[in-house]
């Protein structure tokens, strides 16, 4: 009598359907970001339908610069069924605060150049 096969998706149909590479879905898998669901007969990674969301929100994450480590967290606790609000509202408050002190930086740093411009003398050599 024939095994059937675990019902999953394969890791090529995730990819094609995610619009990530295939190596890119391993990654995630061997840092414990997403998880397969089972193995089929040749050891290929199966995942459920589960797994886009899963994806969707890696990438929303990653685009916001938040560090692997945090995301982990975040989905960790999302599979738990615990409420992750307060912290993920907690990472992206820290994630605002940061871009808020880069974008001082570089107005002062705007400003630092806008003064040297104004004071630039000519240097007195030739024009190409």
């Amino acid at each position: 009598m024939a095994v059937a096969a675990p019902p999953g998706l394969k890791i090529g149909t995730v990819a094609a359907r995610s619009g990530l590479p295939v190596k890119t879905i391993r990654f995630y898998c061997d840092e414990g970001l997403i998880q397969p669901v089972a193995r089929s007969a040749g050891h290929y990674r199966l995942f459920d339908e589960g797994v886009y969301a899963d994806l969707a929100l890696i990438r929303r994450l990653k685009a916001m610069a938040i560090p692997l480590a945090e995301v982990k967290g975040i989905l960790a606790a999302r599979r738990s069924g615990l409420c992750t609000c307060e912290t993920l509202q907690a990472t992206l408050r820290d994630k605002v605060d940061e871009i808020e002190a880069k974008i001082l930086d570089l107005r002062t740093l705007r400003e630092e150049l806008m003064t040297l411009l104004e004071s630039w003398q000519s240097c007195g050599g030739r024009r190409a």
